[in-house]
């Protein structure tokens, strides 16, 4: 990281009269990130307005409003900090600067808040489309890494012959972006493959949290789909047995059937036992039924060759992973900004993307045997990086930044939380 990063003495000051960067920030009528990159970086907006001559009167105001001595308010701006970026100086994960305490993991959440990039933001990057709202129209749209190309591959060879297969990946990790990229492929390929998607609202595994989905709801969404406008029938065994002979039935004339279930990792462990029996339905020594579950990581632990309860569904399941981008984020950013007609190095300075990687990042602790262990994580997935880049566009015209720095990104990433 570059030598210009400073951190003002300002920061401490706050510290020591018990006062808020928002608090400073509603007194100077600016955001909070503007506040943040003061304090943290020493950056001052360029703005006539908002500089550091018509913003350190009011902030000396502020100081002395709140109890400062002269002697603080004369040393608020002294230089604190300088040399590696605050952002580089932390152990693994630990996402705060010198001076300030480390935030619990629950404070640590890498879900940054959705925010639309500005009118005003793309007017000053001169770029016509946001190139994340919105954005993916067409398979082309979807970014391909190796990972995310045998992800896709793999969930393709299930539905066109056959297997169970689970895709995990954390929250904004693309799930969703690899359904819907199968289901573009069965239409624009004309493969004869039937989609058949169970759910109910407020899937659970816990009913107090909403009804979870069950045996009886993957059947009746199975006889919706291959014969539709087919009443179920009354009984259980009733529905089960018309459920195979429509299944054989609809094989015979060629169709293949893949259900996929979202939110897998909040399958009950009797609706996850079920899949085996949904698995094994067959004609002759033909499959009826290929099976994807797409869920979040707890769907790993659940499948875990230790989970006894499920032992013979593991057996019979293969696990894919969407990773994180990390070494994957320049070429997935290029890719976005092209996708919407511009040049990402237009846009964000170098030092920017290794910004990002570092505050998606954190140290989580995971249980699992009774055994508690904290492990390094990257949350460098799609959906964080996303709004993480629209949040420093947004800040950089605050400030009058001609490009988003690795400063900006970190004043974005703290302010993260902010409505």
């Amino acid at each position: 990281m570059s030598s210009e990063y400073v951190k003002l003495n300002l920061y401490p000051t706050l510290v020591q009269l018990k006062q808020s960067q928002a608090h400073l920030a509603r007194h100077c009528r600016v955001s909070p990130a503007t506040i943040n990159l003061i304090c943290k970086f020493g950056k001052w907006p360029r703005s006539v307005k908002t500089n550091e001559t018509a913003l350190r009167p009011l902030i000396e105001e502020f100081l002395r409003c709140h109890g400062a001595t002269e002697e603080q308010v004369l040393h608020a701006f002294d230089e604190l900090f300088e040399g590696e970026h605050p952002m580089r100086c932390s152990a693994p994960g630990a996402l705060h600067s010198h001076g300030q305490k480390a935030t619990t993991q629950e404070d640590q959440e890498m879900y940054v808040r959705h925010q639309r990039l500005t009118q005003e933001a793309r007017q000053h990057f001169k770029i016509l489309k946001d190139p994340f709202i919105d954005e993916l129209r067409s398979s082309a749209d979807v970014f391909e890494s190796e990972d995310i190309r045998y992800v896709r591959a793999a969930v393709r060879q299930t539905a066109s012959h056959g297997g169970m297969l689970g895709v995990v990946g954390d929250s904004g990790a693309g799930k969703s972006t690899i359904r819907k990229d199968l289901q573009e492929w069965i239409n624009t390929s004309g493969a004869p493959i039937t989609v058949i998607e169970p759910y109910v609202v407020n899937t659970s595994s816990a009913s107090k949290s909403g009804r979870p989905l069950v045996a009886a709801d993957i059947t009746g969404a199975i006889i919706r789909n291959v014969a539709p406008g087919k009443s179920a029938r009354v009984s259980v065994e009733a529905r089960t047995e018309q459920m195979h002979q429509l299944l054989k039935e609809s094989a015979r004339a060629g169709r293949k059937h893949v259900v996929i279930i979202e939110e897998a990792h909040d399958l009950a462990t009797p609706t996850l036992k079920a899949m085996k029996r949904f698995y094994e339905l067959e004609d002759g020594f033909s499959k009826l039924l290929s099976i994807i579950l797409v869920g979040q990581s707890e769907l790993a632990e659940k499948l875990s060759e230790k989970s006894a309860e499920v032992r013979e569904v593991v057996q019979r399941c293969e696990l894919v992973t969407l990773p994180p981008l990390d070494q994957n984020l320049g070429a997935y950013l290029q890719h976005k900004f092209k996708c919407a007609g511009h040049d990402m190095a237009r846009v964000l300075e170098p030092d920017a993307i290794d910004a990002i990687r570092t505050a998606l990042r954190r140290t989580e602790n995971r249980t699992f045997g009774g055994k508690r262990t904290a492990q390094d994580v990257s949350k460098c997935h799609p959906l964080a990086v996303n709004n993480l880049v629209t949040r420093a566009m947004n800040q950089a015209v605050l400030i009058g930044a001609e490009k988003v720095d690795a400063a900006l990104i970190h004043a974005a990433f703290q302010g993260a939380g902010d409505a």
